[in-house]
């Protein structure tokens, strides 16, 4: 076991905004209202925290300027995936650059206020399509084929792992259905209403072999996290949320499909970084929030993580005994992104610290002491695990 140095900082504070669709609320709105919610919720004013970090939505600036704050930026963990700025908090309070860190992620599903790049070359000289290319190192090729979007590459990936290991459409639908009856006792989730295998087999086609509830919700939301020093958990209104240890990988070289052992992603290097550094096994995780863009990606995060070995993830989802509420893993509590909503992963890591809370309701865990996150697919992963 490796030293893992992001043990050193503790989750004091949670908030999230309202959330719908097509709400047409502005960016900085729900931006405010989900971090005032953090830092109160933190026991903390403005005037506590000493940076603010972002995925890169409501500038931080913006934020600074209505709350009041200084501006001390907080660099993101390289390779952390889309919470990036989260490990990077944890590392800079660990470090002793700050006391107090405030992250926060705020999405609009029409795209809102904030300004979309036109298709002019940069600065550098490089298109946008030239910099993706250049990040991640077969997008060119499959743009050359016209699979634009992760749809299309995630389907490749289903359907390889259909292949190699007989998963089915029923074992997929199964993590659709446990989602909604999750989101059924989540108020805040967008659909609410059960839905039926034969619900999900018989929804519209989006790209072979991934359905309509197969794919993600597209929301307006922002959630917010307070990461502050340990020694400030003895002051938390609410139990403070350890952490235990995170792991990244970016295998952008390898792009999407180019991978030896495809369909496996970087999520297999992102658990084996995380468990690396903790004496905790799967067995210690009591609730998996798994980022569940598409259906497929949690199935891969359920061996990446090893809750289930290779190309077993469908039959250990089959019947959805193991991840419902009293199963072996209750897995994506709130609903997930299947049903809740899109909120880029900062949805699983506000759920994670509900659960760890105890404040879960009708959808609480019983004695959750464990909790493991994820985010991101293909060539960009991390993982979180955190504990009461």
């Amino acid at each position: 076991m490796s030293d893992a140095p992001e043990r050193g900082a503790v989750i004091s504070g949670i908030g999230i905004s309202g959330i719908g669709r097509k709400t047409n609320r502005p960016h900085l709105d729900m931006t405010l209202e989900s971090v005032r919610a953090a830092i109160a919720d933190a026991g903390l004013t403005p005037a506590d925290i000493d940076a603010v970090a972002t995925l890169g939505d409501t500038p931080a600036a913006q934020v600074e300027q209505a709350l009041g704050l200084r501006n001390a930026g907080i660099e993101a963990v390289q390779a952390g995936g889309l919470l990036a700025p989260v490990m990077g908090a944890f590392l800079a309070v660990t470090s002793g650059r700050a006391r107090h860190v405030l992250v926060y992620r705020t999405v609009q599903m029409m795209g809102g206020d904030i300004p979309i790049p036109d298709g002019d070359a940069p600065a550098g000289g490089e298109s946008p399509a030239a910099t993706v290319g250049n990040v991640m190192g077969d997008m060119m090729p499959l743009l050359a084929y016209h699979a634009y979007s992760a749809a299309h590459w995630l389907a490749m990936h289903m359907r390889r792992h259909m292949y190699l290991y007989g998963t089915t459409k029923e074992q997929f639908g199964w993590l659709a259905v446990n989602s909604r009856r999750f989101a059924g006792l989540n108020e805040r989730a967008v659909y609410r209403e059960p839905i039926t295998l034969d619900d999900y087999l018989t929804a519209r086609p989006v790209t072979d072999p991934l359905c309509l509830l197969d794919c993600d919700v597209p929301i307006d939301g922002s959630i917010a996290v307070v990461v502050s020093v340990p020694e400030y958990a003895a002051d938390c209104p609410h139990p403070a949320v350890r952490v235990d240890s995170f792991g990244t990988s970016a295998g952008a070289a390898l792009g999407w499909v180019n991978r030896p052992d495809y369909p496996k992603m970087a999520s297999i290097e992102a658990a084996r970084e995380l468990w690396s550094k903790t004496s905790l096994t799967p067995a210690d995780v009591d609730v998996a929030e798994l980022y569940d863009g598409f259906t497929f990606l949690t199935f891969a995060w359920l061996e990446a993580l090893g809750f289930c070995g290779e190309g077993e993830s469908g039959p250990f989802v089959e019947g959805a005994a193991n991840i419902a509420l009293g199963g072996r893993l209750p897995l994506n509590t709130y609903g997930g992104q299947l049903s809740a909503g899109r909120m880029h992963g900062y949805w699983v890591l506000h759920e994670a610290c509900v659960q760890l809370r105890g404040e879960g309701g009708p959808r609480q865990v019983d004695g959750a002491e464990v909790a493991v996150v994820s985010n991101g697919g293909g060539p960009i992963a991390g993982c979180m695990l955190l504990t009461r």
